[in-house]
C-alpha cells in the first residue's frame, strides 16, 4: 500500500506540474480554449440557419448543437498540447531524470494524462458556462451537465494516451505538432459540426462510423433532447476502445525509449 501510495502522489505531482506547464506556455494553452471558441462563433454565426435544414436534429439553436463539436475539439487538442509538453520534456532531459528515479517508469505517462484529464474537465466546464451565457439549453439538466464533464475528461486522456505514445516515440516536439492538421480531419470528418446523415459521400459514411461521431453523439446527447442510453453507452464504449489502444501504444512507445535509450 506505501508503494500504491507513493506512486499516487508522484502520478499528482506530475500531473499538477502538467497542468502549470499548460497555462504558463500560451502556445500549449491556445488550442484548448482559444481555437475551439472562435470556430464555435464563427460556425454558430455563419451557419445558424442550418438548423431548417430538413432531417436536421430538432435542437433549440444551432449553439446547442455545436456544443459538443467544440467540446470534443477542446480536448483532442488537450491531448496533442500534452504531447507537444511531454516531448519538450524529453528534448530538455527532464523525463531522463525521471527515468533515473526509483518510481514506476510509467507513472511519467500517467502523470502527463492526469494534467490533461484536469484540463479536459476544466474546458468542459468552460464550454458548458460559455453555451448558457449564449443561450443553449441543455434538456437533460444538471445530470446531463454531469455526464458531459464525465465523457470530456475520460475523452481528453484517451486522446492524451495518442499525444504521448507519439512524444516517446519520436522525442521532438515538432513531430508531435505536426499532428495538429490532422486532428481537424479526424473531426470534421465526423458530426462534431455537422449531422452525417446531410453529409456528402463518402463523408458521410466515413462520419457515420467515425469513434469520435459516437463521442460527440453522447456528450450532445444530453444538450438537444432526454438522456438516451444507446448513445451513453456508444460514446462510452468508443471511449474505452480509443483509451485502451492509446495507453497500449504508450506503453510500447515507452518500452521502446527505455530500451534504445532515445
Amino acid at each position: 500500500m506505501s508503494r500504491l501510495a507513493q506512486e499516487v502522489r508522484v502520478v499528482a505531482a506530475l500531473g499538477r506540474r502538467s497542468v502549470r506547464q499548460t497555462f504558463r506556455r500560451p502556445q500549449l494553452m491556445a488550442p484548448i480554449i482559444i481555437f475551439p471558441s472562435l470556430l464555435l462563433a464563427v460556425q454558430t454565426g455563419g451557419a445558424g440557419e442550418a438548423v431548417n435544414l430538413p432531417a436536421f436534429p430538432k435542437v433549440n439553436g444551432f449553439l446547442d448543437f455545436m456544443l459538443a463539436g467544440a467540446m470534443i475539439q477542446s480536448c483532442l487538442l488537450a491531448g496533442n498540447s500534452g504531447g507537444i509538453a511531454l516531448a519538450v520534456d524529453i528534448e530538455m532531459g527532464f523525463t531522463d531524470r525521471l527515468l533515473a528515479a526509483p518510481i514506476s517508469r510509467f507513472s511519467m505517462v500517467l502523470g502527463r494524462l492526469a494534467g490533461t484529464a484536469a484540463l479536459g474537465a476544466a474546458s468542459a466546464v468552460y464550454y458548458i458556462a460559455l453555451g448558457l451565457i449564449f443561450g443553449a439549453q441543455i434538456e437533460e439538466g444538471v445530470v446531463g451537465v454531469l455526464l458531459m464533464i464525465f465523457f470530456v475528461t475520460l475523452a481528453s486522456v484517451a486522446f492524451g494516451g495518442i499525444g504521448a505514445a507519439i512524444a516517446l516515440r519520436a522525442g521532438t516536439a515538432s513531430v508531435v505538432q505536426g499532428l495538429f492538421p490532422l486532428v481537424f480531419v479526424i473531426l470534421f470528418l465526423s458530426s462534431a459540426f455537422f449531422p452525417a446523415s446531410l453529409m456528402l459521400e463518402p463523408a458521410g459514411t466515413i462520419a457515420e462510423y467515425n469513434p469520435i461521431s459516437f463521442i460527440v453523439e453522447g456528450v450532445r446527447d444530453p444538450v438537444i433532447s432526454t438522456l438516451t442510453g444507446e448513445d451513453a453507452w456508444k460514446a462510452f464504449a468508443s471511449i474505452v476502445g480509443i483509451g485502451a489502444l492509446s495507453l497500449g501504444m504508450s506503453a510500447l512507445a515507452l518500452r521502446h525509449r527505455l530500451r534504445t535509450g532515445g
